[in-house]
């Protein structure tokens, strides 16, 4: 893992997409450098205030921070305490939604649940987001969310990842909340996704197909109940009955599978898809503000130039002759026994 610079941080801030890994991992990164926790906080608050479409994921990283940083000391929950309000001020002016907002009521819901600040300073937060003193979210949010007041159940839901910090294995415990649903696939999620599709889908058995496209007509066509003549040939047609439903219901439960498999790959390309756009967005939007640093550079650098062309040349000076004489040395301009 890098070591911290302001530059290292507002790069990963930059990078950062609201995926649980994603946040994990730059969670588990600024706790690693938590002497830093005054200017790491600062560098956040100035960040969010510049972004348009992720506060909600720098608000989701602040809370992993503050939350797993907890047991190894007070110093960024005491941080982030003095600039969320700024913070949530900013997002409510910025004019987020609804949606947004009830994300970021149930976030302080389970800051005042689990004792991560005061009542009075979370009262504070809620006021600078325009929320009232108690959300209440709809029945059907409340029983997917339960897991918030109730800790057993809470623990079901916090998912532990082992991370490499310098070297070293840490636990890390992602606490960020309703955010998994909405969850871009990782590549190597999507990638055995599709490999599964293409290895183990039903419409590619061509030895399943075969034996469909074989079967005898007799089983599918009732007309031919009537050439049955005696017991022997009603029991042989029978069995050819059954082993084909067999075949046939075999067949459809697999290709049914499938068909989920495949709606599930199409919605993870699609969640994929969209939030590779963000991050094409994100890097265009920083491509084009380093081209516009990159172009003032070299506006400067040329006027640098031309500006130096023009100084005069003070290497020597001229003697009284006309001619070019050098400039005299130290020792000879502090040389006052010699003047008389």
């Amino acid at each position: 893992m890098t070591g911290f610079t302001e530059s290292a941080l507002v790069k990963k801030l930059n990078e950062l997409n609201n995926s649980s890994q994603s946040i994990q991992t730059l969670s588990l990164w600024i706790i690693h450098h938590r002497k830093h926790h005054a200017l790491v906080v600062k560098i956040w608050l100035r960040e969010l205030i510049r972004a348009t479409s992720r506060k909600l994921v720098y608000m989701y990283l602040a809370n992993d921070v503050i939350q797993n940083s907890r047991k190894k000391g007070p110093e960024y929950g005491k941080e982030f305490g003095l600039h969320l309000k700024k913070a949530f001020e900013n997002i409510a002016s910025s004019g987020c939604d609804e949606k947004t907002k009830g994300s970021l009521g149930r976030l302080l819901n389970i800051w005042k649940d689990r004792q991560m600040y005061d009542e009075s300073l979370i009262t504070e937060f809620q006021e600078a987001l325009n929320l009232p003193a108690s959300i209440e979210e709809p029945p059907i949010k409340k029983q997917k969310s339960n897991h918030n007041s109730n800790p057993k159940e809470r623990k079901k839901s916090e998912t532990e990842v082992i991370v490499e910090v310098d070297g070293k294995l840490e636990t890390h415990v992602h606490l960020s909340p309703n955010i998994n649903a909405s969850d871009p696939p990782e590549p190597e999620e999507l990638i055995k996704a599709i490999q599964d599709l293409e290895n183990n889908t039903a419409s590619t058995d061509e030895g399943v197909r075969q034996k469909i496209a074989q079967l005898p007509i007799e089983v599918s066509e009732t007309s031919h109940l009537s050439k049955i003549e005696d017991k022997d040939a009603a029991e042989g047609l029978s069995k050819k009955v059954e082993d084909a439903l067999l075949l046939l219901n075999d067949y459809n439960s697999r290709l049914s599978v499938e068909v989920e498999s495949r709606k599930k790959v199409s919605s993870m390309l699609r969640e994929f898809l969209i939030s590779q756009k963000e991050l094409l967005a994100q890097a265009e939007a920083g491509l084009e503000e380093y081209q516009e640093k990159l172009s003032k550079v070299y506006t400067v650098r040329q006027e640098l130039k031309s500006h130096i062309q023009n100084l005069p040349d003070l290497t020597a000076l001229p003697d009284v002759t006309g001619g070019l004489a050098p400039l005299p040395s130290a020792g000879d301009l502090f040389n006052v026994n010699n003047v008389h």
